[in-house]
């Protein structure tokens, strides 16, 4: 059983920057996609960033191409992310997930996620 742990989260001003942190426990010797996801109020959950598990292959959603970079240390078994130029409409809780996976393929879809962090909350104020 895969364990997710989130840090990093917090309130900061429009413009600045924060880095997120997801520390995994219990993988064994699997390979696994993994990223973050993120869900405001009264909204869907969306995808942010995602990074195989060799670390070839990242994926954004389109409002955060440009300002978020995603990274993976798997000798740490940990993955991060890197907010900069944040907007109010970047505040929602943040999600790490992980899932097996083959190679370097990378589900783009939350329903294929097997396991999941707390979340962590990251709010903008403008």
């Amino acid at each position: 059983q895969v364990q997710l742990v989130e840090a990093g989260g917090g309130t900061v001003q429009a413009g600045g920057s924060l880095r997120l942190s997801c520390a995994a426990s219990g993988g064994g010797s699997s390979s696994y996609a993994m990223g973050w996801f993120r869900q405001a109020p009264g909204k869907e959950r969306e995808l942010v960033a995602l990074t195989s598990w060799g670390g070839s292959k990242t994926y954004y959603g389109d409002s955060v191409k440009g300002r978020f970079t995603i990274s993976r240390d798997n000798d740490k078994n940990t993955v991060h992310l890197q907010m900069d130029s944040l907007k109010p409409e970047d505040t929602a809780v943040y999600y790490c997930a992980a899932t097996p996976t083959w190679g370097e393929v990378v589900p783009a879809s939350p329903q294929s996620y097997d396991y999941w962090g707390q979340g962590t909350q990251v709010t903008v104020s403008s």
